[in-house]
């Protein structure tokens, strides 16, 4: 008799419920988020195991590996597309592991990718990258707006960025002077340390074929090019370039009906690292690249500037799932004549 495990997994504990194939509860318990206890409870029943699905919490990372590292088939559950309780009123933690492994017995239960270990620490780095860059671009604009708060100088940006402590104490008198030397510093200390966090990735990710590849795209640099490699993972999960396009968040989320337009919804629905690249790189590519620039062109003298933008952006997304199935390099006149 086949076995279905539903773990409802939270900050400092997880709910484990084993469920036989006529949704029986063999074994319900709630345990701390420790990996050794959660295997030994659920190793007497792992032979019949057809699953155990964990939810796609922020913290499922060490529970999914150490699972998958003991042998057990492991499902991510995609939390917010998983279908609601229909008829009951009251619900637990308890009924929502049950109903995890409900779904997984029916076959019906909406999944989410599990990156390879190595890939998704990968990624997370570059997220960390991207998150220190916005931080650096916060202190820029905040020494910048100290200085023209004060002294009534409007400085450009890459005069800002010669600054040093010694400069900043002759623009700013005591004591708000310690704040603009400390901002300067903080600034200073973010652009190294992204620096050193580049070379990682980079070190890691050029002998890559995908990166090689994405790098040919007019617009796509070494920045986005790792964030598009690593956010899209392997691009066989996807079935075609419409669901890459959807999953980057460049397709309409409008709802028809009888001809209708009836509102919008799902929008956040995908990935915003990918939605961010390709958006990014429509912005460039609409600059240095002459066919595609004319195509945002014409968009543009029909629509608005950025639902031309999004237009190139949906472009880039489908052409660079072909070019990851294929392994071929971007060709404009194909993606955009």
């Amino acid at each position: 008799m086949a076995l279905y495990c539903g773990i409802d997994l939270h900050a400092n504990n997880s709910v484990l419920a084993v469920m036989d194939e006529q949704d029986k509860a063999l074994y319900e318990k709630r345990l701390p988020n420790d990996l050794s206890q959660i295997i030994t409870a659920l190793q007497p029943y792992q032979q019949e195991l057809a699953g155990c699905v964990v939810e796609s919490t922020y913290n499922w990372y060490w529970l999914v590996d150490g699972l998958m590292d003991a042998g057990f088939p492991v499902h991510l559950a995609h939390t917010g597309a998983v279908p609601q309780y229909a008829g009951i009123k009251y619900t637990n933690d308890e009924s929502d592991a049950r109903h995890l492994a409900h779904l997984l017995r029916l076959g019906i239960l909406p999944e989410g990718h599990i990156q390879p270990k190595e890939q998704r620490a990968l990624r997370d780095l570059l997220r960390r990258r991207l998150l220190l860059v916005r931080q650096k671009t916060l202190h820029h604009l905040s020494l910048q707006s100290l200085i023209a708060r004060y002294t009534g100088q409007r400085l450009s940006a890459n005069e800002i960025k010669q600054l040093s402590s010694k400069d900043i104490a002759e623009l700013l008198e005591e004591p708000i002077v310690l704040g603009g030397q400390i901002t300067c510093l903080a600034r200073r200390w973010l652009e190294e340390a992204i620096e050193v966090l580049e070379h990682k990735i980079q070190k890691q990710l050029k002998p890559r074929l995908e990166y090689q590849l994405l790098t040919t795209v007019p617009g796509i640099g070494q920045a986005l090019g790792s964030t598009i490699a690593l956010e899209t993972g392997d691009i066989g999960r996807f079935p075609g370039p419409g669901h890459y396009a959807s999953y980057a968040r460049c397709v309409k989320t409008e709802k028809v009906s009888n001809g209708k337009f009836k509102g919008r919804g799902n929008a956040k629905n995908g990935n915003k690292y990918l939605a961010w690249a390709f958006m990014e790189a429509a912005h460039y590519a609409a600059i240095w690249s002459p066919p595609i620039k004319r195509y945002y062109q014409r968009k543009q003298a029909r629509s608005h500037i950025l639902v031309a933008k999004k237009a190139v952006a949906n472009k880039l997304a489908r052409a660079c799932y072909h070019m990851l199935s294929r392994q071929e390099a971007f060709d404009v006149n194909r993606a955009f004549g």
